[in-house]
């Protein structure tokens, strides 16, 4: 998308205002072109700032795209809240915590369709990978990684994962799904239908928490 007119200037600030301005931004090029469109001067166009002014915030481009990429990181932790938060709860514990761990891979796999460029972000290496930071954060304070833990950690409570197999449980779902999703939105699986996705993302989760 070309855009050949440049937003009006903005005369004043308050405090934060600009930062929030230049992510804002920043998360919108994201959206339209993943991280190689997250170009501090293009931010600062869209905000409506001389580039200079930029710096006030972001010292590099290398700073706004982890803002950006922490950004991104928060919006996945809230489509999975979303998918967990639809679920019925069973009334047994156990049936619930597996149905949790299934709904987060499905929600992290919608949001990587729905979402590609916030998705394409999270090729940017994080410099604090499994910090919990509230700007990468969901509603429940939490991040994906976290999340995705705290499921895990349900499984094991309830009996359905033992104990011993709990060590480093997350990274392998971690990897199932995000695997799917690059193969969906950058691979070979870019042309199937989406009900064929959808059956085949139904197949990993129910795959990945039977294998756990």
């Amino acid at each position: 998308m070309t855009l050949t007119n440049s937003p009006p200037p903005r005369s004043t600030y308050r405090h934060g205002d600009l930062y929030r301005a230049l992510l804002d931004a920043g998360i919108e090029l994201a959206r339209d072109g993943g991280p190689d469109a997250v170009v501090l001067r293009e931010a600062t166009r869209r905000a409506g700032v001389a580039p200079n002014a930029a710096y006030r915030h972001f010292g590099s481009r290398h700073e706004l795209l982890q803002a950006v990429r922490s950004a991104a990181s928060s919006a996945l932790a809230v489509a999975m809240e979303t998918e967990l938060a639809g679920l019925r709860r069973s009334k047994r514990p156990a049936d619930f915590a597996r149905a949790s761990l299934r709904a987060l891979g499905i929600g992290y796999l919608r949001f990587a369709q729905t979402e590609t460029g916030l998705f394409r972000m999270f090729a940017v290496p994080d410099e604090s990978e499994g910090d919990v930071d509230p700007a990468k954060a969901g509603y429940s304070g939490l991040g994906p990684i976290q999340l995705l833990g705290a499921a895990l950690d349900k499984l094991v409570e309830t009996g359905v994962l033992p104990a011993e197999r709990r060590p480093g449980a997350e990274y392998l779902a971690w990897s199932a799904v995000h695997g799917l999703a690059t193969l969906v939105i950058d691979g070979p699986l870019r042309n199937l239908p989406p009900a064929q996705v959808d059956a085949v993302s139904q197949r990993l989760v129910d795959m990945v928490e039977k294998g756990l």
